[in-house]
C-alpha cells in the first residue's frame, strides 16, 4: 500500500504551467485519503474556475498518482468551494505582496 509521503512527493513533481509551482505547493491539493482498496482519492480545485490548463493538471495529476507503487486507482473530485486562496507565503513568493 502506498504511504501518504510517497503520495505528497508524487504531487510535488506536478506543477502549474502558468505559474511553475507545484500543484501541493500551491494548496490546491484540500485533501488526500489511502482507500484500503489500494485507491486513492483527492480533493482538489484550481487556481481559477476558468483555468486554461485545468484539464491539462488534472490529468497529470492522476497520471503521477497512478506512478505510485501500489496505487490501484485514482479517483479525484474538483471541488471549487471553498475557493482557491494562496497562503500569505505563496504571495509573497509570486509577488503579490
Amino acid at each position: 500500500m502506498p504511504t501518504r509521503e510517497q503520495l505528497i512527493e508524487s504531487l510535488k513533481k506536478v506543477f502549474d504551467p502558468e505559474i511553475n509551482i507545484d500543484v501541493w505547493a500551491l494548496g490546491l491539493i484540500y485533501d488526500l485519503k489511502i482507500e484500503a482498496n489500494e485507491i486513492v482519492k483527492i480533493k482538489m480545485t484550481l487556481t481559477t474556475p476558468m483555468c486554461p490548463y485545468g484539464p491539462a493538471l488534472i490529468d497529470s495529476v492522476k497520471e503521477a498518482i497512478k506512478k505510485v507503487n501500489g496505487v490501484r486507482d485514482v479517483v479525484l473530485d474538483l471541488v471549487f468551494d471553498p475557493p482557491w486562496v494562496p497562503s500569505e507565503e505563496l504571495k509573497m513568493q509570486l509577488g503579490l505582496v
